[in-house]
């Protein structure tokens, strides 16, 4: 039975609601290929009740990126505090993507990315904010190896992680069709050999 929430009997977890599964459809279909409709029907309320927590599609999408965001970030200064080792750090990262794919879904900054042009522009903005603070990340990273000797010193630090996270979008992408994460698993190996870090034991 479909619940049909209202302005005055909506709550907080019906906000939270509504980003579960729009983020699940963004990150499976894209922004463009999501409605409204798509979005109510499976929380079970209307579109008044959708609207009322989030006006426009824009609003909606700034709030997913903002809350995805906010995790993955978090997990990268999870990892800053519990892996000392420049080469665990690394692998972990990857792990993030890997954990998105083997759950059917596709990074959602990605598929944001993909439809980059048609965002509105506060999306856009956070979408590159995304990106930027993934390179600036990683190049730390890769930057902390090359001083303790654990990686070699490449061209560019940052050109080389702008390579390392369009490599995991794009191994993400390819593997779509296949079952499995097997395909993403095998490039992000070959991904990370190139920065220099060694294959898991």
């Amino acid at each position: 039975m479909v619940t049909t929430a209202t302005p005055d009997t909506a709550t907080p977890d019906t906000a939270t609601r509504i980003l579960d599964v729009a983020e699940e459809l963004v990150q499976t279909r894209g922004l463009n290929a999501m409605s409204y409709a798509d979005v109510s029907a499976r929380v079970g309320i209307t579109n008044a009740s959708l609207h009322y927590h989030f006006p426009a599609k824009a609003d909606l999408a700034v709030g997913l990126v903002d809350r995805y965001s906010g995790r993955f970030f978090a997990a990268l200064d999870e990892i800053e505090r519990t892996r000392p080792d420049v080469a665990d750090r690394l692998r972990a990262y990857v792990d993030i993507y890997g954990a998105v794919l083997a759950r059917g879904r596709m990074c959602l900054c990605g598929m944001l990315a993909s439809d980059f042009e048609t965002l509105p522009a506060a999306v856009q903005k956070r979408v590159s904010e995304f990106f930027e603070r993934s390179y600036t990340w990683l190049e730390h990273v890769i930057d902390r190896g090359v001083a303790e000797g654990r990686l070699p010193a490449p061209a560019s630090s940052r050109a080389t992680a702008e390579a390392l996270v369009a490599g995991l979008e794009g191994a993400m992408l390819v593997s779509r069709p296949a079952a499995g994460t097997e395909r993403f698993a095998a490039i992000a190996d070959a991904l990370l050999a190139a920065v220099g870090v060694p294959a898991r034991v």
